[in-house]
């Protein structure tokens, strides 16, 4: 039987590949290996399903943002609940899935995840000052308990961060004011350099439109592909 790829999100190659794998095993009855691509692969069947018919403000499938955000995981060098979980992070907060169901598909590992990912997302950030953005990324990190749940909200918001200009002006400016913040600072204090950076230009496109002399600077120092020396999530010894 020849699988059939979902044709209304552009996948890329390595998921492509992961799919074909993943469906030529057993689907419904072989165990999942966290070690391999069945997870990965059924993180994205579910999720796919989840958001059927939903659409972003761009107007495209809404699958296409988790696609990218585990994406962004896989580059780190994220494991495959990591992964697993970039595509399953808004499935609790804009379904009717519950965190129940995650753990019976995926495990309990996914579920902290997820659940972690979701309750971030509900976190509400206005500093007027830096002392309030610094204890906002020190609650951030408290609250999240495994460092992954925010390496998946950092992906989460740099994908968001990319298409912000779908959205309203004053809502752009709220978005990048938070990001630059909270977000980018978080980045940096996990050695995630590639995200700080692109996150920071991207803010600043927004809050004060930068002199392309700025943004070209960047680019020529962090080299082509933006990740400035920082090719791989590096693993932390701890959660702080």
């Amino acid at each position: 039987m020849t699988y059939s790829l979902p044709n209304d999100c552009c996948l890329p190659d390595w998921l492509a590949t992961c799919l074909h794998t993943h469906s030529a095993s057993d689907r419904c009855q072989e165990p999942i290996d966290k070690s391999n691509n069945q997870m990965v692969g059924k993180a994205f069947e579910f999720a796919y399903a989840l958001h059927k018919g939903q659409r972003r403000a761009s107007g495209e499938a809404y699958i296409c943002h988790p696609v990218e955000v585990a994406s962004l995981l896989r580059d780190l060098g994220g494991d495959s609940a990591m992964i697993a979980a970039g595509f399953l992070h808004d499935v609790v907060e804009d379904t009717e899935v519950t965190p129940e169901e995650i753990e019976a598909h995926f495990g309990e590992e996914v579920r902290r995840l997820v659940e972690g990912v979701t309750k971030l997302s509900k976190f509400n950030f206005n500093s007027k000052t830096e002392q309030q953005a610094e204890n906002f990324r020190r609650m951030f990190l408290a609250m999240a308990q495994d460092v992954r749940v925010i390496v998946v909200k950092l992906a989460d918001r740099l994908h968001n961060m990319r298409t912000l200009q779908h959205l309203k002006p004053e809502k752009q400016r709220r978005i990048a004011r938070e990001t630059l913040d909270i977000f980018a600072p978080l980045a940096n204090r996990l050695g995630i350099g590639r995200f700080k950076w692109e996150l920071e230009d991207l803010c600043f496109k927004y809050l004060e439109p930068m002199p392309i002399g700025r943004s070209k600077t960047v680019c020529l120092k962090s080299g082509p592909t933006g990740k400035r020396g920082y090719s791989r999530w590096p693993q932390p010894s701890g959660s702080g």
